[in-house]
């Protein structure tokens, strides 16, 4: 039964989106002087889309001011093509030209400019434009047609094992014929615009100047009919036209005419422009940007020009009287319907669309640190300066009047912008309707964090204080609140877990909330209620304290074992909601135990006494579930309902006096909850164990902590913890990657502070001296005086340059030393982490591996060159090494609630063994991802992923290449080509070409994953030994039997290490050198892995089982080959003739070597014949009549023993893992599958376990568990 409302839910998800399906049609279109080409759109394709794509397409993309007419009838924009009554399928759409208008003017120079910089990958280095960089196809473009011709297999010098280099160039590889092709030398803007009024009547919008590739200065005329030459000069303004028959209304076209080069190089572009995939032209939603570039030149662009003055090219909310209302967007956007799922997805679209309000906060924010807006108030310290540009409000990550001084100052300041973004993420995800929060984005910018948010309209009019009718502005001296906001905020408590609760107000007269005191309401004059300051949405963390004030007494002994409570910099630690969530699900589980038990006894001892019946019973169970509630903290008597009061802990909110006891039950529920972290998550990492998480660096071991709910903070307790892992060694590479995040995070401390003291002239030079001293061998720096403002008469100038240089060295800065930074790091992670390290402790760690992390957490970008850290004669960092500093830009993260709940249901799906539901569903997900965020987001390519693995699975070869390769890019697109996750993506999609015959593309893929592993961890990392592995079969399978060793060997040292010498990992290890020396004719070596693989399978597994039977089947017939082959050779010495029959020498088998590939990946396929399915239906049956299923090692053991399967189907180490989620699988889905082939199969994802049960097992299993 509890299948059934997810079952129908489901089917009813599926039916809604089924209704929206788009249903594909082709419409003819009819550019003007040309032939009509056939275009094929969607039903729900607005024609403003369609214009977008003909501005795109190969035909018509240098035309951007047309319309469209259908039947001699214009059409709307903003109409959907479905809704046009006379559209059909075959339509001729006939494309009109339009008169410009200025703004239509600047949008065409716009788009040429853009179609001739569409092979420059400067906008990426430069990180803007929404450009980000991405190299897939140069691994795998053009591959197809060479794919069966040799090819060179060997890798670069600095993959191979072993090696110690790790060269930057090839992080962002070239080639030649990559190169960008320059259609012209010069495109600006004239100095003769505007038009004076007497050519404004003429038509003149604007002038502009060209130098062809043939040295030809043009000056072309804008109009309102098009482009045409004029007979101005540089020092002559002549408007009459130079040609008078030339006039085009597109400036390529013009160009065309007049420049043969212009017209041979754009048409290559062009045939370029088309080869490239579209995941790498369009712009992503979020600007990326690259902590490494390449040195490029600095060349003449009208656009970039024109985007440092107002008018923007175009875009309207930089220009003066026509700026955006960011608040009335996004609030007006949240008050769309939201009914239906055409409804729904209509609004999620317009809230994300409006989220290029962080592209707006992000150029806000550079410009007010840049010093490019004037503050509100100028006449006020710099750092209590606030700011509003463009609609939005800015304010400094600094302690503005001593605000929050009770908190921490300007650390407490610095912490609260991400915990109000958080608290704001947290109430949108809730999605509240009538309750409003403020577009939110945290951007920190050359070491000074800013907020930029929108503005609550008429809040500038009168202070904050006066506006403010709910909450306290001042920390509980005045309280305030609304029936309005407590309705509310009401809706918002249980999914977020907030206590209702009472304080005191400045009367002392008992004030009910519904958040945290610092929460602020207020009304805006759109009579919205808004709220703001959500710094206290989270419980506060106990373990982490500002003031020294708790007794020792309350505090569990969990806490003091650990050594908590601990001084903390500021008082706004609050715990993560995962961890909240985790907390309530434990108290659950107890919950019902204590529930279930205590009714039982109570139903035992009722039948004893026979007397209880009616209201006595029911009194009887609702004492049992009161006193469950109590136990489990729960603050309801009559049902389970954890709650928090974020205000427990505040010291200037008072409660009232009859609600002391209940304060101090929510005050020891959070000491619960700060135990339960320490006794449960921060235990619970030692999954890491079997590597089912493997975090490669900062980012994603904070990815992992945060999953569990444990913050960053406490990366102490967890290298304390793995220090007490028996196998600590399996976890070195987590100890490593924990230490250096640690090194790092306090060295962003350091510079952040660091960055404040540096006048902008001299940035590169600070910069490169900073990291000089963070990383660098030597102690003998360079001066940091540039040489640009030294005047070339040095002896008349000696004085005023040798007091330059004395003013550089003299600066703060300027006198930091490595011994001094380094002494910083360790006083910092003693106060920040209560960890301590020496200098020498860096040494261990890769710097290449420190820069990335150091670069990408601060966004400094540095030049791609090879940096030598060893050298201690020179320094590593020079000031043209520093090539730009980037914002790091936190923000709101709106998506689509229905896609994610397909997601889910396909992920149960599949879990199920519905593989086509599953595939169906994640289908649904990814047009719905599309539709609202566009095809670069993060939630896209999860759905490409998990497509691209269910197509694998069931041998869908093609398709799960086309899907991975879309999921490749667009990881490279939204995440960075060195991301983990596009490590990962690249791992999987070698995978996949080696299944789909292109082996070859397989291998430089694998490469690739290898060298970048190789730049983010080194080479003592799980990952690698992963690689490793497939890097050998694939060379085992392509006969490169030398290469193939090397990266095997790797491997097995490696799997030893990470998995243990004694794991079914090191067996196959070995059974997989057995093969390549096997295949080398080599059988003294192959006997002596292979024997090893058998006594591990032996002591791992036991005789009978079949992996130790194949084992001993293999190895007796090494032996026979072995023993053959001497006797080959002993005739062949002793000269005596014998009938000795050739030995036969194992070649490589594909399908064998895929099936490896699949077992190293942790892709298992089971296999079962007609025999074993007839066997395993039998057992079932059996196992029908009782009412519980308890499946444990032994009952598994048992449930196949009729399978020569398990244990490998189980999980590839054969040991079962409790706590795992089983998989469970129909059998009439295996009896579909198999009636062809007489053969079924499955998949095992993500080293999961697989059992075939009925549903109503199912079920039976769901209820014991």
């Amino acid at each position: 039964e509890d299948d059934r409302p997810q079952e129908c839910e489901r089917k009813l998800s599926i039916r809604d989106v089924v209704a929206l399906q788009e249903t594909d049609f082709t419409l003819r279109i009819q550019p003007p002087e040309k032939d009509s080409f056939e275009l094929q759109v969607s039903s729900q394709m607005l024609v403003a889309e369609l214009h977008q794509v003909l501005m795109e397409h190969e035909i018509s993309c240098h035309c951007t001011c047309f319309s469209f007419q259908l039947g001699g009838i214009a059409l709307d924009s903003l109409t959907e093509l479905s809704s046009i009554q006379s559209i059909q399928d075959g339509a001729l759409i006939k494309v009109v030209e339009d008169p410009y208008t200025v703004r239509d003017a600047r949008l065409h120079l716009r788009h040429v400019r853009d179609l001739l910089r569409s092979l420059d990958p400067s906008d990426a280095y430069n990180g803007v434009n929404c450009s980000s960089l991405s190299y897939l196809t140069f691994y795998t473009k053009g591959d197809k047609a060479s794919e069966k011709e040799s090819s060179d297999c060997s890798p670069p010098d600095y993959i191979l094992p072993g090696c110690k280099d790790r060269p930057l160039i090839p992080l962002q590889p070239f080639r030649d014929d990559c190169k960008p092709l320059q259609c012209l030398r010069v495109l600006t803007m004239s100095s003769w615009n505007p038009p004076p009024g007497n050519r404004k009547m003429h038509g003149d919008l604007m002038y502009l100047n060209v130098l062809t590739m043939e040295d030809k200065e043009l000056n072309i005329t804008s109009s309102t009919r098009g482009f045409y030459l004029n007979q101005s000069t540089t020092f002559n303004f002549n408007p009459k036209p130079a040609l008078p028959k030339i006039l085009c209304h597109s400036l390529v076209e013009l160009l065309s005419q007049v420049s043969p080069a212009f017209r041979k190089t754009f048409s290559a572009l062009q045939k370029k422009r088309v080869q490239q995939h579209p995941y790498e032209r369009i712009a992503a939603p979020f600007q990326v940007f690259t902590w490494v570039a390449r040195h490029g030149d600095h060349t003449l662009d009208c656009v970039r020009a024109e985007e440092t003055h107002t008018s923007r090219m175009g875009q309207d909310e930089h220009t003066a009287g026509q700026n955006r209302d960011w608040n009335e967007e996004l609030q007006g956007c949240r008050e769309l319907a939201r009914n239906s799922l055409q409804e729904r997805l209509h609004r999620e679209r317009s809230i994300f669309k409006v989220s290029d309000f962080v592209a707006a906060a992000t150029r806000g924010a550079v410009a007010v640190i840049d010093g490019d807006v004037m503050p509100l108030n100028p006449g006020e310290a710099p750092h209590v300066q606030m700011f509003i540009w463009n609609n939005l409000f800015f304010s400094l990550g600094f302690d503005i009047s001593e605000h929050y001084s009770p908190l921490g100052g300007n650390t407490a300041a610095h912490a609260a912008a991400i915990c109000d973004l958080r608290g704001a993420q947290a109430y949108t995800s809730v999605d509240v309707e009538g309750l409003h929060t403020l577009g939110t984005a945290v951007v920190d910018y050359r070491g000074i964090r800013v907020s930029a948010q929108t503005i609550v309209p008429g809040i500038l009019e009168k202070n904050q204080e006066q506006s403010v009718v709910y909450g306290s502005s001042d920390y509980g001296k005045t309280v305030f609140t609304h029936p309005r906001f407590l309705e509310l905020l009401d809706k918002t408590s249980e999914p977020l877990r907030i206590q209702r609760h009472q304080v005191l107000d400045h009367r002392n007269s008992p004030v009910e909330l519904c958040s945290g005191i610092e929460t602020k309401g207020i009304l805006g004059n759109d009579g919205r209620p808004y709220i703001l300051d959500l710094l206290r949405t989270f419980p506060p963390d106990l373990n982490f304290q500002f003031s020294e004030t708790e007794e020792r007494r309350e505090v569990p002994k969990e806490c003091l074992l650990f050594g908590y409570p601990r001084r903390h910099h500021h008082s706004l630690a609050s715990l993560r909601p995962e961890l909240i969530e985790a907390f309530a699900q434990h108290r659950y589980e107890l919950y019902v135990k204590m529930v279930s038990q205590d009714l039982i006894q109570t139903e035992e001892h009722d039948k004893a006494l026979e007397q209880r019946i009616g209201d006595a019973a029911k009194e009887s169970r609702r004492s049992v579930i009161m006193k469950a509630c109590e136990a489990v903290g729960s603050v309801s008597d009559s049902c389970f309902d954890i709650r928090f009061n974020p205000d427990v802990c505040s010291p200037d909110v008072c409660p009232p006096s009859d609600c002391v006891a209940e304060v101090q039950r929510q005050r020891q529920l959070l000491w619960d909850v700060a135990a339960f972290l320490l006794s449960n998550q921060i235990p619970a990492l030692r999954d890491c164990l079997d590597h089912s998480a493997v975090p490669m660096d900062g980012a994603t071991l904070t990815s992992v902590l945060h999953q569990r709910g444990v913050n960053v903070r406490y990366l102490c307790t967890l290298l304390s913890e793995l220090d007490r892992v028996e196998d600590r060694g399996r976890l070195s590479h987590i100890q490593r990657i924990s230490i250096s995040e640690v090194i790092i995070r306090s060295a962003k401390h350091i510079f952040r502070t660091y960055l404040q003291g540096v006048e902008p002239a001299a940035f590169s030079a600070a910069v490169s001296h900073f990291l000089n001293c963070l990383l660098s061998s030597s102690s003998c720096f360079a001066d940091f005086c540039s040489d640009e403002l030294l005047s070339r008469r040095r002896s008349r100038r000696r004085r005023s340059n040798g007091s330059r240089v004395a003013l550089l060295t003299d600066s703060v800065w300027a006198r930091l030393s490595p011994d001094e930074l380094w002494g910083q790091i360790r006083t910092e992670a003693g106060d920040y982490y209560t960890t301590r390290y020496d200098r020498c402790v860096c040494h261990s760690l890769q710097r290449i591996s420190l820069l990335r992390e150091m670069a990408v957490k601060t966004g400094i970008q540095v030049q791609l060159r090879e940096y030598v850290f060893e050298s201690r004669h020179r320094p590593v960092f020079a000031e043209e090494d520093v090539v730009n500093m980037f914002p790091v830009v936190k923000h709101l993260k709106p998506t689509a609630t229905d896609a994610t709940r397909l997601v889910q249901h396909a992920q149960v799906a599949v879990q199920q063994g519905l593989l086509k539901d599953g595939h169906e569903l994640i289908s649904q997900a990814l047009t719905l991802f599309s539709s609202v965020c566009g095809v670069l987001h993060e939630d896209v390519c999860m759905c490409l992923r998990l497509l691209g693995r269910i197509c694998y699975i069931l041998g869908e070869y093609a398709d799960a290449l086309s899907h991975q390769e879309k999921a490749v890019m667009s990881s490279e697109r939204i995440q960075g080509i060195d991301h983990p996750q596009t490590i990962q993506d690249y791992t999987y999609l070698a995978l996949y070409c080696f299944a789909g015959g292109r082996h070859s593309t397989s291998l430089q893929l694998l490469y690739r994953a290898r060298y970048l592993t190789l730049l983010v961890s080194g080479e003592d990392h799980p990952q690698v030994a992963l690689l490793d592995s497939m890097l050998g079969l694939v060379l085992h399978g392509l006969m490169e039997y030398e290469l193939s060793l090397k990266f095997l060997k790797n491997a097995s040292t490696s799997t030893s290490k990470y998995h243990g010498a004694t794991s079914l990992k090191h067996a196959q290890s070995h059974h997989l050198l057995a093969t390549v020396y096997e295949s080398k004719r080599e059988f003294r070596s192959a006997l002596q892995h292979e024997k090893e693989a058998l006594s591990i399978y032996k002591s791992q597994v036991g005789e009978n089982h079949e992996s130790t039977k194949e084992s001993s089947k293999y190895l007796k017939s090494l032996t026979q080959q072995a023993v053959a082959l001497q006797k080959a050779f002993n005739h062949i010495y002793s000269n005596t003739p014998a009938c000795v029959p050739p030995s036969k020498f194992s070649t490589p088998s594909f399908p064998t070597i895929l099936q490896q590939l699949n077992l190293t990946c942790g892709i298992l396929l089971i296999t079962l014949s007609a025999k074993e399915l007839a066997d395993l239906r039998t057992e079932m049956k059996g196992k029908k009549q009782t009412t519980t299923l308890n499946y444990g090692p032994k009952g598994l053991k048992h449930l196949f023993s009729q399978s020569n399967s398990w244990p490998r189907t189980m999980s590839n180490n054969g040991n079962w893992k409790p706590g795992k989620l089983m998989v469970l699988t129909r059998l009439s889905y295996f009896e579909q599958q198999s009636q062809d082939t007489n053969r079924c199969s499955t998949l095992l994802l993500e080293e999961e376990f697989v059992l075939l049960l009925s549903a109503e097992e199912r079920r039976a299993l769901r209820l014991s568990s």
